[in-house]
């Protein structure tokens, strides 16, 4: 199925449906620290696998202990559902 653009009220609801998460030049932004890189890398594995089950990766880097993950759909050069499903999805395996 294809990316669906968010309407301009689910764009006003992001910051109660996802709080952890900002928006930044359009797109969703989220900073993670982990107690070393072992664990800020076992969380990008994880991380990437669901990505790949939604078939929608996000824009992502990690320095030592710290992830920082931006979130946005490239083909429509907006943010979609499956930006917030994957965002959701990262929430969950954050813990």
């Amino acid at each position: 199925m294809p990316a669906q653009r968010l309407t301009p009220a689910a764009l006003a609801a992001l910051p109660a449906t996802l709080p952890a998460w900002t928006l930044r030049e359009g797109r969703l932004h989220r900073e993670f620290r982990f107690a070393d890189f072992s664990a800020a890398f076992g969380f990008m594995t994880r991380v990437a696998l669901a990505a790949e089950q939604l078939g929608h990766h996000p824009d992502w880097s990690n320095v030592w202990n710290r992830v920082s993950i931006t979130l946005s759909t490239h083909d429509l050069g907006a943010l979609s559902d499956l930006d917030v499903e994957l965002a959701r999805r990262i929430d969950v395996l954050a813990g």
